[in-house]
């Protein structure tokens, strides 16, 4: 086909009706050019997906290259012809509406190219989390989950369109939904972040360099909740009546009561790490808060609970492998699981949390052994020069922890003799 030339009585093309141009489509009619109004035809060729409205004229005896102004159906014929006017008004108040067309397609390229490769939040998260967190930092998926969640609602901004208005509204909204420890994390982690940026040249002011912990969850005081012995009582009640709870996570909760262990160190925890038949667990000092290895002694009651997580974990590895398929894809329980399940427990006890039970557990053991042992059994570091593992006064004393666990599962707690006398040094 050939190019078309313009008409020589284009006022003649008026006759063109919409159903005119609905039959060329149906009928499948292949052309290079159907005239249908002054300076407007439209195109539909072999190769065309779809027909395309073009404009063409004649100004000051000069042929002007033609414009497309839209495809068909998606622009009427009515509204083509409305375009075509606009176009030819401009052509004669001096216009090159050629190369406006141009700019514009420019226009949205540049605009569609700048946005592809601009540095966002979340392109500099995402950089930062690699380069400074992953091999650094221990629980770096704590660090992960604040970025995929915490400071999500201004991944999609350019790092440096983001003002100091932005870091305080993901502030509130954490403080908002009670949660102040980690609006104080959050705030740490967006300080951090935006220094990176900062130190890279991305941006020359931190926006979060202003804001403190006033604005953000408060100053954090210590926690001193502990579980009592009427609580504990209640706690075991709780647990056998809540069916939604489940058998895992009933035999979590024991075994952080029993072991005095962190959430973490035990919800990671792989059955290599495990000798049940001699009653210990190695845990290595990567898991830990302290960077200290620790062998811990398990007393028959503890050992009984994990041979039946052993027989639920099936082939996992892991000693509480996923139940379902994660967003994070870690083969373990999420570090929140357990956190939901201690809400289900609560009825008829004042408020605690997950954290609260290893306090719950060093509290007991301050009336069964000396301060050292209980502080070992916690994996704290009591002095540069006390290496003593305590190992075999550990042992006894995690033993009398778990009995008398049992026994608050079992009796209740006005049955229970709490044993005070403290063991023999």
């Amino acid at each position: 086909m050939t190019a078309q030339k313009l008409p020589k009585k284009v006022n003649e093309l008026s006759d063109v009706t919409a159903p005119t141009v609905a039959k060329w489509i149906a009928d499948d009619e292949r052309f290079e050019a159907k005239w249908c109004a002054p300076y407007l035809y439209l195109r539909f060729r072999k190769v065309d997906k779809f027909p395309a409205w073009r404009f063409r004229c004649k100004f000051n005896g000069k042929e002007l290259a033609p414009v497309i102004i839209g495809k068909y159906p998606s622009l009427s014929l009515a509204d083509a012809r409305k375009e075509t006017k606009k176009l030819y008004a401009r052509v004669v108040m001096g216009y090159d509406v050629v190369a406006e067309k141009s700019d514009r397609i420019k226009s949205a390229i540049d605009k569609r190219d700048a946005e592809k490769n601009a540095y966002t939040v979340e392109k500099l998260a995402n950089e930062y989390f690699d380069r400074q967190v992953v091999g650094r930092i221990k629980n770096s998926h704590i660090t992960r989950r604040h970025i995929d969640k915490d400071i999500k609602p201004i991944h999609h901004l350019k790092v440096e369109d983001v003002k100091p208005k932005h870091i305080d509204d993901i502030l509130q909204k954490i403080v908002n939904r009670n949660a102040p420890t980690t609006a104080n994390d959050v705030l740490r982690l967006v300080k951090k972040l935006f220094s990176y940026a900062v130190k890279r040249h991305v941006i020359e002011f931190n926006p979060a360099s202003n804001f403190d912990i006033s604005d953000a969850g408060g100053e954090e005081k210590s926690r001193k909740r502990y579980l009592n012995a009427p609580e504990l009582a209640q706690l075991f009640a709780n647990m056998r009546q809540c069916k939604p709870l489940g058998i895992e996570n009933a035999l979590t909760i024991k075994l952080l009561l029993a072991l005095c262990v962190r959430k973490q160190e035990l919800t990671m925890a792989k059955w290599d790490e495990f000798n049940l038949d001699d009653g210990l667990w190695n845990l290595p000092a990567i898991r830990t808060k302290t960077d200290a290895a620790i062998c811990i002694p398990l007393a028959p009651p503890v050992v009984e609970w994990l041979q039946e997580l052993k027989l639920l974990a099936g082939a996992s590895d892991y000693v509480l492998p996923a139940r379902k398929l994660q967003k994070t894809m870690i083969p373990h329980i999420n570090h929140s699981t357990i956190n939901r399940a201690v809400v289900m427990v609560q009825e008829g006890i004042e408020h605690f949390t997950v954290h609260d039970f290893r306090r719950t557990a060093r509290t007991l053991l301050a009336d069964i052994t000396t301060d050292d042992v209980a502080e070992k059994c916690l994996n704290h570091n009591r002095g540069t020069y006390n290496r003593n593992e305590y190992f075999e006064k550990r042992k006894a004393a995690l033993a009398t922890l778990a009995d008398l666990l049992v026994q608050y599962e079992t009796q209740g707690h006005t049955n229970v003799i709490l044993i005070k006398t403290k063991l023999s040094a």
